[in-house]
């Protein structure tokens, strides 16, 4: 039996290591290189970027996990992407894999490696490798505060999660980091997510259950509609918990998922929380739908809607945009069916606006730094949530100047 779950901010998971430093990619000494290290061989996954322009570090992540049985490390910096700058990219991934090799003692096919910042800047591959020793020595059971902060860009927090479970008599953990502000929609974004268990799983399930957790969660946030080159989420699982390996169909695999989906979750929430120049966190759900897919594809729209999310952030109740967006979504919609609430306050129903709807008392109710806008279609039973966040002036200052 499942007992209850117990979180902490300062965590540790059993059997890794984790440093961060500034090895020198970024200005001011900010920290930009963060590994993740097991003591002992253990198996992974990965969900990448669906993007046909990709980094190196997302080739190479592909080919290490359909090639290698065991992994050791993640390499990670942060302040360029390693990414179309040519034929020097993949080599700068081997450097660094062979480089750290040597350091930790185990193979180059056991570090995957990833990178994020400014595209089309050749990578100062020779400051990551030089740090390396440096990086090395730092690692420590509670090292992931630095490795959160050093993977971040344009982030504006770190951004982590652990919790703990039982399953039988073992306690099993999940740890993990994530990076990601501007460049947020799904499959993916500009985002990093990395993950470590000391669950005993056979890599298929690990797989299974990193794709349905995502599937519910990173594929869930929006931002501004732009996937980019070098977005992944990685899961190291080393076996330390000593609980009976589990398997893909058992109750085991319904606790692990739903954990490893929660950790995501929240992850994933962060993320749109620190939405480049967000005020508010939004969320859209989609009810009473025919297909789920049709449920997810109008919260989409409406997430994704440059008109809806602007007048978020003027905090003006314009349910017009909303319904348009539900309207253009690709999917059978009877508008006379279709109700539309905010925060609970009724906007649309019927097909027109809602009565005594008072402009006053929807413009109160949109200074809140939560929103959620329920959009009720009254044509079936499925259902399904979009995570996204305002549109205002900072993101474009931020996006204006970001190679500046």
């Amino acid at each position: 039996m499942t007992k209850k779950t117990t979180v902490s901010r300062g965590f540790r998971v059993p059997g890794f290591t984790a440093a961060g430093i500034s090895c020198g990619i970024k200005a001011d000494k900010q920290k930009d290189l963060a590994l993740i290290f097991s003591e002992v061989p253990a198996i992974a996954a990965g969900v990448f970027t669906t993007n046909k322009v990709v980094s190196p570090t997302v080739t190479w992540c592909r080919k290490m996990l359909k090639s290698s049985k065991t992994f050791r490390a993640i390499v990670v910096n942060s302040g360029n992407a390693n990414a179309c700058a040519g034929p020097r990219g993949m080599e700068n991934c081997k450097s660094v894999a062979s480089r750290l090799s040597q350091e930790l003692s185990v193979r180059s096919k056991e570090i995957l490696i990833a990178s994020t910042g400014i595209i089309g800047v050749p990578l100062p591959a020779q400051k990551i490798v030089k740090a390396l020793p440096t990086l090395s020595e730092k690692l420590s059971p509670a090292g992931w505060s630095n490795s959160a902060e050093a993977i971040m860009t344009t982030d504006l927090v770190a951004k982590s999660k652990s919790l703990s479970f039982k399953m039988g008599k073992h306690k099993i953990t999940l740890g993990g980091i994530s990076k990601g502000s501007g460049m947020i929609h799904p499959n993916m974004a500009t985002m990093l997510a990395f993950i470590a268990t000391d669950a005993i799983i056979d890599k298929t399930t690990l797989d299974r259950a990193l794709k349905e957790a995502n599937e519910k969660t990173f594929n869930r946030i929006t931002v501004d509609g732009d996937t980019s080159t070098n977005d992944m989420a990685l899961i190291i699982a080393n076996g330390k918990a000593g609980n009976k390996s589990i398997k893909a169909g058992s109750s085991a695999y319904k606790t692990f998922a739903g954990k490893l989906t929660e950790l995501c979750l929240d992850l994933a929430q962060k993320i749109v929380l620190d939405g480049e120049g967000a005020t508010k966190f939004v969320t859209i759900r989609v009810q009473g739908a025919k297909a789920k897919i049709h449920a997810h594809r109008i919260a989409q729209s409406v997430a994704t809607s440059s008109l809806v999310k602007t007048a978020l952030f003027g905090q003006d109740p314009n349910w017009g945009r909303i319904i348009a967006a539900v309207g253009y979504a690709g999917v059978p919609v009877n508008p006379d069916k279709v109700k539309i609430l905010l925060n609970g306050s009724l906007l649309f129903k019927n097909g027109e606006p809602a009565r005594g709807a008072s402009q006053p008392a929807l413009r109160k109710k949109m200074k809140s730094k939560n929103i959620i806008i329920v959009i009720d279609l009254h044509s079936g039973r499925y259902s399904d949530e979009v995570y996204t966040c305002d549109l205002s002036y900072d993101y474009v200052r931020i996006n204006a100047e970001y190679t500046t």
